[in-house]
């Protein structure tokens, strides 16, 4: 998966340059394995190279439910119910151009008691994008979402999950927060069946940070009723086991 999403082999291979401090020392052996530590470094959610990244809780008892890519208004008003029936809170990352689509769900989310998140722009991979693109994509949501809710971004994750070496220094330099990972996935960026969704979640404990999404960043009003069923059957019985479903403002 790490693979497909990353592209090209020759993209590791040219950033391989800013690991090592002179490429022609390298034999190919060297290079190859400095291309493999980039290329980690930028999409695993546990690495630290780039900066320090928020990917747990410190309460065993609480679980953060991270929902990315919206607003979505196919999916996101249900959600929004679902979650108050269950007096569940959970944290969106949002994208700036569904935002300035959907400005009053935006305001909805915020309204409802929920954390936003920054989640770019236009959701680009931030890998190998330069530090004036990176910030033009973190401005450009940030303002989306303040126009909407009146709310300031503390929080932002990269799309997919890419992170750059220069991310870090861009977003904890404006917001003193670092970048959100994940812990947990329920994969549910694909089209699936509820079930399979909950297969991937039921090793949820308490203290993880769950990746989901309630929008697809390729069309506006994308489904994900499989993510939504799969809310339903877990929300009851997370809270039966005694987990909280927290926000990120609330840690």
């Amino acid at each position: 998966m790490l693979t497909e999403r990353l592209g090209k082999t020759h993209y590791a291979c040219e950033h391989a340059k800013i690991i090592a401090m002179n490429p022609a020392w390298l034999g190919a052996g060297g290079l190859c394995a400095a291309a493999g530590t980039f290329a980690w470094a930028a999409v695993a959610p546990s690495s630290q190279i780039f900066g320090p990244t928020v990917r747990r809780l410190h309460d065993p008892t609480a679980i953060a439910l991270t929902f990315d890519d919206g607003p979505n208004p196919a999916i996101t008003p249900r959600l929004l119910d679902l979650l108050d029936r269950h007096r569940a809170k959970a944290s969106f990352f949002l994208i700036g151009r569904s935002v300035r689509a959907f400005p009053e769900l935006a305001k909805e989310i915020a309204n409802r008691g929920h954390a936003i998140g920054n989640h770019t722009e236009t959701h680009p991979a931030l890998t190998f994008l330069s530090a004036r693109r990176i910030t033009q994509e973190i401005d450009r949501c940030d303002e989306a979402v303040f126009e909407a809710s009146g709310k300031k971004c503390v929080w932002m994750r990269p799309p997919y999950g890419y992170r750059s070496p220069l991310l870090d220094g861009i977003v904890r330099g404006r917001r003193g927060a670092g970048v959100v990972m994940w812990s947990a996935t329920a994969r549910d960026w694909k089209l699936q069946s509820p079930q399979r969704v909950i297969k991937h979640l039921c090793r949820v404990r308490g203290g993880d940070i769950v990746l989901l999404h309630d929008g697809d960043h390729r069309v506006a009003e994308g489904d994900r009723q499989h993510t939504l069923e799969a809310m339903e059957y877990l929300l009851p019985r997370w809270r039966d086991a005694g987990l909280r479903c927290v926000s990120l403002d609330e840690t």
